[in-house]
């Protein structure tokens, strides 16, 4: 394929199609603000849309749900990925975490240890006769949310796993917003299940 046929917004949309873009991508997010026009008219046309939230400093496409009227809808190319109960809680513990954070208005990253997400997580399970079980159980939801998008690496402790450091990704206000956090709380309400 000749290169002078490639659209030149062509790397932000590929970038954007593995998942979202943040601010701090600096070339990407410079072409994805001066591409936006084209990019949000490229992708209506295949059924997508894009939403640049530049407050919290990330973009990402998005598929809106298909009308049931619609004689061919399109199929799904973003699956939606089941969160189980543990990986659910500490979406909100991680949410108002961020929630807290923005309040300090420390910084615009909010960083946070193992230790620290798993302290603030098990506070929600009722006392365990086997502390350190629960904590390593803890690992999972970590790696679920590591898995879809909402906690990063950004610093590994060879030593101690527990001082590995993570960044709360802001995608996660997008992900669960105000109205979500609260559907979410109330439904959390009614189960009191302890890690497996």
């Amino acid at each position: 394929m000749a290169e002078k046929n490639i659209s030149p917004f062509a790397h932000v949309f590929l970038k954007l199609m593995q998942g979202p873009v943040y601010e701090e991508d600096k070339s990407y997010w410079k072409d994805l603000l001066g591409w936006q026009t084209e990019l949000s008219k490229y992708l209506q046309q295949t059924g997508l849309q894009l939403v640049i939230n530049e407050g919290d400093g990330f973009a990402r496409i998005v598929q809106p749900e298909a009308e049931e009227t619609n004689e061919k809808p399109l199929p799904r190319l973003m699956r939606k990925t089941r969160l189980t109960y543990e990986a659910t809680l500490l979406c909100i513990v991680l949410r108002e975490a961020l929630d807290e954070f923005d309040l300090q208005g420390n910084g615009t990253r909010l960083f946070m240890t193992q230790k620290e997400i798993k302290e603030r997580l098990a506070l929600f399970f009722k006392e365990r006769h086997n502390k350190s079980k629960l904590l390593k159980d803890l690992n999972k939801p970590i790696n679920s949310l590591l898995n879809v998008g909402v906690l990063k690496v950004t610093r590994e402790d060879a030593a101690n796993k527990e001082l590995h450091q993570y960044e709360v990704k802001r995608i996660i206000k997008a992900l669960v917003n105000n109205e979500k956090l609260e559907e979410i709380k109330s439904k959390l309400k009614l189960h009191v299940h302890p890690v497996q």
